[in-house]
C-alpha cells in the first residue's frame, strides 16, 4: 500500500491520498497535527510527502507516527523547500527549514536522543538538491549536477548566493 500525505491538488491513483482540506480531491481529510494518523502499524510500503513537512508545527511526533505506519524497509519520499530558497521565506505557512542533514537527527548517534530515537529508525537513502521547481524545472539539467557534487561545500559557500529551490529525500524505515 502507498500513502500520500498533504496531497493538495496532486491526487494520485494507487495511493491513499490524505489532505487536511476538503476543498481538494482526497480519500481522507485529516490534519497531520492530529496524531496518531488513522492507520494501522506497518501498513505502508511507501509514503509520499511533497512540500508538506515545512507546514507541520509538531514535526518530530509526525515522523515517529510515519515510522509506525510504514513497514520495515519502506520508503518515505519527501520534498521540502531548501532552507535558503525564496519560496521558503515567501510562504507565511512555513514553520521550519530543511537542510541535507535534517533527517540525520533520526539516525542513531546523530543527536537522536533529542528527537526521542534510541534505536535504528530512519536511514537516508538519498538526498538531492533541485535547483528549479515548476516552470524553472528545466534548469535542473544544467544546475543539479553542480549543486549535488558536495552538499557541505555547496551549503557552506554557495547556498545564500545561488540558492536551490528544494530538497528531495528518500528515507528508509528501519525497525
Amino acid at each position: 500500500m502507498k500513502l500520500q500525505i498533504g496531497c493538495g491538488n496532486d491526487y494520485r491513483d494507487g495511493y491513499i491520498n490524505l489532505d487536511g482540506s476538503s476543498a481538494v480531491k482526497n480519500d481522507i481529510v485529516w490534519n497531520l497535527e492530529n496524531l496518531p494518523l488513522p492507520f494501522e502499524n506497518d501498513q505502508f510500503d511507501e509514503i509520499l510527502a511533497n512540500h508538506v513537512f515545512e507546514h507541520v508545527k509538531d514535526f518530530v511526533p509526525l515522523i515517529h507516527d510515519l515510522h509506525r505506519i510504514t513497514k520495515k524497509g519502506g520508503i518515505i519520499h519527501a520534498r521540502t523547500p531548501f532552507y535558503s530558497s525564496w519560496g521558503q521565506f515567501n510562504d507565511p505557512t512555513h514553520v521550519r527549514f530543511f537542510t541535507p542533514w535534517t533527517f540525520d537527527y533520526f539516525s542513531v548517534g546523530n543527536y537522536s536522543h533529542e528527537v526521542g530515537v534510541d534505536g535504528e529508525f530512519i536511514k537516508k537513502r538519498s538526498v538531492k538538491l533541485n535547483f528549479g521547481v515548476g516552470s524553472s524545472k528545466s534548469l535542473n539539467f544544467v544546475f543539479n549536477p553542480l549543486v549535488n557534487i558536495n552538499h557541505k561545500i555547496y551549503c557552506r559557500f554557495f547556498a545564500w548566493i545561488f540558492p536551490v529551490a528544494e530538497i528531495e529525500y528518500a528515507l528508509e524505515v528501519i525497525k
